[in-house]
């Protein structure tokens, strides 16, 4: 029996994303249109059949697919059961316009890294409070991209660069609560966004999004500590809200912070020693 149409569309707080898209259709088929934004389009099962420029194309799971601005296409399923898919709307400056010639004569790019980067993407941009992490992801999405577009190899080697490691630190100690973009970051600091996120992994072993979470983890467990209610917890920890707080701490520590509030706190009598969440010291 072949599921009914479904779809699945927002509009994520991340510079550069104007909407997302996941669907699933059996027999729609597109006329042609055109959109004001780049379509960065994985196909996850079936084959689009689509036309762009008076060329035929088609989208399927092994490759990525970037439409450019303001170019006809149209589309449709090219096998019976249709197909599914998740797409980036992209905002016209994330590419510019000397490259919509050669999105328009290359769409498709078989590239499993990208597609792998992409997915992570999704995945960040599924929930709420992890726009930092997207931006990130973003960032090496689109540089990859202007690679494959440019002819060039994609891919970088690893930036050793501590005085800008060390200010990024800097930067993200003092706002890791109130939060920071990764643009505002690069702006502030002078350096590309994957420059800096290159500098501070090589520098720290992890990076930038995940120090971020860790500072806040961090500061979540003393709060807990001191008996404030987990869902104040989140927010004065800087997460989005307690669902988001209990998926980061409970992935950092292996256990959520309900088990920590009800065994970490200071024992009676004993000042300065804790027990975990199991009760132990």
């Amino acid at each position: 029996m072949v599921r009914a149409q479904q779809v699945r569309v927002w509009s994520p707080s991340v510079s550069g994303i104007t909407e997302v898209l996941h669907a699933r259709f059996t027999d729609h088929a597109y006329p042609m249109h055109t959109h004001g934004s780049w379509t960065l389009l994985m196909v996850d099962d079936g084959i689009v059949r689509y036309d762009l420029d008076r060329h035929e194309h088609g989208a399927f799971r092994q490759v990525v697919t970037l439409l450019p601005p303001d170019v006809a296409h149209n589309g449709c399923p090219a096998t019976p059961h249709g197909f599914r898919k998740r797409v980036l709307y992209l905002a016209p400056e994330q590419f510019g316009e000397p490259l919509i010639g050669p999105a328009v004569d290359q769409p498709t790019v078989e590239d499993p890294a990208l597609r792998r980067r992409i997915d992570l993407l999704h995945a960040r941009l599924a929930e709420p409070g992890d726009e930092f992490a997207a931006e990130v992801h973003l960032a090496f999405v689109a540089e990859r991209l202007r690679a494959h577009l440019t002819r060039r190899t994609p891919g970088a080697a690893a930036v050793r660069d501590p005085r800008i490691a060390g200010r990024l630190r800097e930067l993200l100690d003092e706002r890791f609560v109130a939060g920071v973009t990764l643009h505002e970051a690069a702006r502030i600091l002078h350096a590309h966004p994957t420059y800096l996120v290159r500098a501070f992994s090589a520098a720290f072993g992890l990076g930038p999004h995940q120090y971020v979470v860790s500072r806040r983890v961090d500061l979540a467990r003393r709060l807990l500590r001191e008996g404030v209610p987990a869902g104040e917890v989140a927010v004065a920890a800087g997460f989005y809200d307690q669902p988001h707080l209990s998926r980061h701490f409970k992935r950092i520590l292996g256990f959520n912070p309900g088990q920590y509030a009800a065994r970490g706190r200071r024992q009676p009598g004993v000042p300065g020693r804790l027990t975990d969440a199991f009760g132990r010291p």
